[in-house]
């Protein structure tokens, strides 16, 4: 296991189907480089906590779309294993057409780049990484296998990053969209827990 927070995500290239529905052999993290990109890894297609997972970030995607956000899904299933699972309809355990690239890392190269293969079962775990317009990870989350992920907190990550690029604050505990940010001294820290301790 590795903390990639502060580091260059790893680039891969790889098979994928693609969010309308085409297969492409040489998807590339890269290519989305200048945006701001949730990638987010499952353990394997056609099981059970994984599709909910899934169609929770495709139920979303107008918001990630919203805040400029490039949505990435991973899984060691093949190519063809995903493209059958979208076109299976929710209501038979499969995931539908969701609109969001799907990686196949059949080699579990990516998985360990990223450093959260399981150590027993040999798959991806849940982990989702925030990757800026430069490629840096800012936030990252891994579950275990039987712990899904709730997706409106990396929303809530995604809105707090750019709360920090535009306005050069940080975020204290809990903050969300529309809330005041702290400025970073002493006096900014005083001034804000001055105002809000109690709230925390």
């Amino acid at each position: 296991m590795s903390v990639l927070v502060g580091r260059q995500a790893p680039d891969f290239e790889a098979a994928a189907v693609l969010g309308d529905g085409s297969i492409v052999e040489n998807f590339k993290l890269s290519d989305s480089n200048g945006k701001l990109r949730v990638l987010f890894f499952w353990p394997l297609d056609f099981t059970f906590v994984c599709p909910s997972e899934i169609i929770a970030h495709d139920n979303r995607l107008a918001q990630f779309k919203e805040l400029g956000v490039e949505v990435i899904g991973a899984s060691i299933d093949s190519q063809f294993t995903h493209h059958a699972w979208r076109k299976t309809a929710p209501e038979k355990g499969g995931i539908g057409e969701v609109g969001f690239p799907i990686v196949a890392d059949v080699k579990h190269e990516i998985t360990q780049a990223y450093g959260i293969e399981h150590p027993e079962a040999g798959v991806a775990m849940r982990a989702s990484f925030l990757i800026d317009e430069h490629g840096v990870v800012q936030h990252q989350t891994v579950n275990n296998l039987p712990l899904g992920r709730n997706v409106d907190e990396m929303l809530r990550m995604v809105k707090a990053l750019k709360h920090h690029q535009k306005h050069g604050e940080v975020c204290p505990a809990g903050w969300d969209e529309g809330e005041e940010g702290m400025q970073a001294d002493a006096e900014g820290v005083a001034k804000y827990l001055g105002a809000h301790s109690q709230e925390l």
